[in-house]
């Protein structure tokens, strides 16, 4: 794989601003040349480029170039057989992808006009003609979606192409939501990194199928847009008697085919790990018949006897506000704590927003293992829960 010499080049996202023709109006000089240079990078070396959206930082290329593409699973270490979301400027961009004779399902113009852009990927037919099959792992289907972030737009749209992007971190470990924590793992190994700040959801996007026959909508990823949210504008636009459900994989239906050949990423392997261990800490949902439910010093134990060579022990935590059970944990003495507040339970799109930051931060803190405890999985608690199951390696039922 080629070697760079990575550079981070600053956008003003409040500088961009879009026509009624979804053309960009950039007031920045700086970010304007910065979007210009990304073009180059993209259009005419093929390269990848990094670039924020409003979910996750990106890995980006031409999603409609195969050459250009395969250089994000180099890049990642992807998995060949992991399909990639294509990013889109406008829903004109989306029509020109599609096949000539697909008209949109109702349930899918309700969900663009309340969703796009921003944190939602729908599935749609693929045109083999015009996507690549290392775009959709050879799957009939190809994931889209319209980005919110703004720097993420304009630059789809001075492209003029389409951009297939996954985040943009080595395969498995957690995303991206800061252009430092991209640089601090892929320094070297991409050319060109877009710091448009912070991501405001910092959980990738929500991604739909709902190209079944009953025409329910089937949520293979939840994300930054929730159930709750859908079923509400599909209630606005449809009667009763026609109304779509909103299913979710593994809590509402099974569907083992889609498992072990996704049409979508984030489904088959595990993700969002850090090189550190995870340990989910159950405390409000109920253990199985059987299982051992520990209290939070018997918890401490099993960890200090399996983490036993490590002389300093350092656990990093990361709970709620007013966590009961992190401030008994917090008594242990004899370890040195490195605790990351989630926010609390009643504002699960800040716990979101917190999720792979603390993952990251903790882990470059150097701590020996990470403890999570859960939230209820509602709302964006719902996408948390999924990523947090993905990464953890050890669960422990926890009660005081």
């Amino acid at each position: 794989m080629m070697s760079f010499s990575t550079q981070v080049l600053k956008c003003d996202p409040s500088s961009i601003s879009f026509d009624t023709g979804n053309k960009p109006l950039i007031t920045s000089a700086s970010t304007l040349e910065a979007l210009q240079t990304a073009s180059r990078h993209l259009v005419e070396d093929l390269q990848v480029v990094v670039f924020p959206t409003e979910t996750v930082y990106g890995l980006g290329a031409l999603a409609l170039d195969a050459t250009a593409a395969t250089l994000i699973f180099s890049t990642k270490g992807r998995p060949p057989d992991n399909p990639l979301i294509v990013h889109v400027s406008s829903e004109q961009m989306l029509l020109s992808l599609l096949p000539p004779d697909y008209t949109l399902p109702v349930s899918y113009q309700v969900l663009i006009q309340h969703f796009w852009p921003g944190p939602l990927t729908l599935l749609f037919p693929r045109d083999p003609t015009k996507i690549p099959n290392i775009i959709t792992a050879n799957q009939p289907t190809v994931a889209v979606r319209i980005p919110s972030h703004s720097v993420a737009r304009a630059l789809i749209a001075i492209s003029d192409s389409p951009l297939a992007a996954p985040s943009a971190n080595t395969s498995g470990k957690p995303s991206p939501t800061r252009a430092e924590h991209v640089l601090r793992d892929l320094d070297g190994k991409v050319g060109l990194i877009l710091d448009g700040g912070s991501c405001d959801v910092g959980l990738e996007s929500t991604v739909v199928d709902g190209l079944h026959e009953d025409g329910n909508i089937r949520v293979l990823r939840p994300g930054g847009v929730t159930v709750e949210d859908m079923e509400r504008v599909l209630q606005q636009h449809f009667p009763r008697a026609s109304l779509p459900k909103v299913l979710v994989h593994r809590r509402d239906y099974l569907d083992n085919n889609v498992e072990q050949t996704p049409t979508t990423p984030g489904m088959k392997y595990r993700h969002y790990s850090p090189s550190v261990p995870v340990k989910l800490l159950r405390t409000m949902s109920r253990p199985p018949h059987g299982t051992e439910v520990m209290s939070p010093s018997d918890l401490v134990d099993s960890l200090k006897d399996s983490l036993a060579p490590c002389s300093h022990l350092k656990i990093g935590l990361m709970a709620p506000s007013g966590s009961v059970i992190a401030k008994d944990l917090l008594k242990n003495t004899g370890i040195q704590w490195y605790g990351y507040e989630l926010g609390s339970l009643t504002e699960p799109a800040v716990t979101a927003q917190r999720l792979f930051d603390g993952l990251l931060t903790l882990e470059r803190e150097g701590v020996n293992v990470i403890l999570i405890e859960e939230v209820s999985e509602d709302r964006e608690g719902l996408a948390v829960m999924n990523r947090v199951k993905k990464a953890a390696d050890e669960v422990y039922w926890v009660a005081l």
